[in-house]
């Protein structure tokens, strides 16, 4: 299945971050093989379940969304204030889509993206990602362009109430870097050379499209897959 026609089509010249070096395999089914096996409901970490905590909407919603973002993206900005809070309210909180976060850093574009990845997957590991993920994307223009970013992304921190002391041990350590390194990692087997892109049921969408592109492809997919409206 793949989105890359119809209406979708004319739309591909639509804004988003592309990355200089794009990714040699096509093997789409690598984010869906992957994460499908971890990716689990709500927005509470588990053990058992690395992408639990950036992952939301029912295990059994008929439909996954795998998005591939980069925190410093401009466009991926744009989706995640202006499309993302409808995508969640109308298909994510009813029990027809469940979506799970990807970070796929373009670190030749953006020099503060890794960072901001790293600083989430610590906020993740707190139960606060999506608090910190808002935060993130809402002060992008005030973190992005800074030479370190450190300081301010800390405060950050103080702004989703996680103790300063436990964000800075885990960012001393290893774990989070090695979660952004995988999640770049299957993007790129999945086929994104862009930032947003979005793997739904087989097909990519790429680009920081409208609302009206996403309710076409999900309730398309949802009337395919349920036989419901």
């Amino acid at each position: 299945m793949t989105y890359r026609t119809g209406m979708l089509l004319a739309l591909l010249a639509l804004p988003a971050c592309s990355s200089p070096s794009p990714a040699q395999s096509a093997a789409r089914k690598g984010v869906a093989a992957a994460a499908a096996t971890r990716a689990d409901t709500g927005r509470a970490s588990t053990k058992a379940d690395p992408l639990a905590s950036r992952s939301m909407g029912s295990p059994n919603a008929p439909i996954t969304v795998y998005e591939m973002s980069d925190f410093q993206c401009p466009y991926c900005r744009r989706h995640a204030l202006e499309t993302f809070p409808t995508l969640e309210r109308e298909y994510v909180a009813t029990g027809k889509v469940r979506w799970v976060f990807l970070n796929f850093p373009l670190t030749s574009l953006h020099p503060n993206a890794a960072a901001a990845a790293q600083f989430a997957m610590c906020a993740a590991n707190a139960g606060k990602f999506w608090p910190v993920h808002d935060l993130l994307f809402k002060y992008q223009e005030t973190w992005a362009p800074l030479k370190d970013p450190a300081p301010f992304l800390i405060t950050l921190a103080d702004s989703a109430g996680i103790p300063r002391a436990t964000m800075l041990q885990c960012l001393q350590g290893p774990a989070a870097r090695q979660a952004v390194e995988s999640d770049a990692a299957g993007a790129e087997r999945a086929g994104a050379s862009r930032t947003p892109s979005f793997y739904v049921e087989g097909g990519m969408i790429e680009g920081a499209y409208p609302i009206d592109v996403f309710r076409q492809v999900l309730d398309s997919i949802y009337r395919l897959k349920t036989g419901k409206k």
